[in-house]
């Protein structure tokens, strides 16, 4: 997705609840953010959704910054069902922000985020992962497993440290937003991503706040979305941006200790991943005068993290 990359400080000014119309509740409800620019791609994440049986499924298109006019011929608004909500949005309010927009308009218990160009595999995901949430009540969020063009997931698609555990389900800390499904109450409850944040980090920062607030977090190896092979640095700004971000997740979320540990640990590791330290200063600079109100987790959850294999300093 091609970003505009100068963060915005608000949604659209005005309630989403007050302009679309009213739809019964669902099952699941999958928002798919997109700007248009990739027309193939998207037809093909929209049809995976379509595709999928034993589930009742909205689906919440969200333009972001792009007119319907902009899709083409071939992907037009004859895709929406009676049910669905097509959000245009006059500008880029970036991910998060166009990812609770999205939220807002559905109408129902689990949400699902899903990338343009991603696309679920299998016809059953979709029911599968309404039957793991129902199956526990406090289950917060799940992540889906990555998959590129050759059926590999990334190392930075593995939600534990290093790579080898990607096709392992279990109890995770955080969760990859080009598909991952999110309980709607808890997501309501939590205010959604900060959509201050705009690019990168966002999810991180959400699960941080659903562990503290006592959900789990659930990887399921065995439900798989494709999603193709890319690295951050197609996105311009990204060093800066992440490390703005990562900053201002740390300063709102994490005890002193923990918060400088963090730090630490990943400005040594966006420098050896081939950002400059100056980048990675500059955007912590850009955290500190916009620092967010501090919100410290309880050690208690910094200690569940740990056992679950990342603390929150890596």
């Amino acid at each position: 997705m091609a970003l505009a990359l100068a963060p915005r400080r608000h949604d659209l000014p005005t309630p989403l609840a007050q302009v679309v119309p009213f739809v019964r509740r669902h099952q699941l409800a999958v928002v798919v953010l997109t700007q248009a620019n990739r027309p193939a791609e998207l037809v093909r994440a929209i049809a995976s959704v379509r595709a999928q049986r034993g589930v009742d499924v909205q689906l919440v298109l969200v333009l972001n910054g792009a007119a319907p006019r902009s899709l083409g011929g071939h992907v037009d608004v004859p895709w929406m069902g009676p049910d669905d909500q097509l959000v245009v949005l006059p500008e880029n309010v970036g991910i998060p922000g166009g990812r609770n927009i999205g939220a807002a308009t559905a109408s129902a218990d689990l949400l699902l985020f899903l990338d343009d160009d991603a696309e679920l595999l299998g016809p059953t995901v979709l029911a599968t992962a309404v039957a793991r949430f129902g199956a526990d009540a406090g289950l917060g969020a799940m992540a889906i497993r990555l998959v590129d063009e050759e059926g590999l997931t990334q190392r930075r698609h593995v939600p534990r440290v290093g790579a080898r555990s990607a096709l392992r389900s279990g109890p995770v800390t955080h969760f990859i937003g080009a598909a991952c499904a999110v309980r709607a109450d808890a997501f309501a409850d939590l205010g959604g991503f900060d959509r201050q944040f705009f690019y990168a980090m966002e999810e991180s920062d959400l699960s941080w706040r659903l562990l503290d607030a006592g959900w789990s977090i659930w990887y399921s190896a065995d439900l798989t979305a494709f999603h193709p092979r890319t690295a951050p640095s197609r996105h311009p700004g990204h060093v800066v941006l992440t490390a703005r971000n990562r900053m201002w997740a740390s300063l709102r979320s994490l005890p002193v200790p923990v918060c400088v540990a963090y730090l630490l640990t990943w400005t040594l590791v966006a420098v050896l991943r081939g950002g400059s330290a100056r980048q990675v200063v500059d955007g912590y600079r850009q955290a500190w005068q916009a620092r967010p109100t501090r919100r410290p987790m309880r050690w208690s959850t910094v200690a569940r993290m740990t056992r679950l294999g990342r603390p929150p300093v890596l």
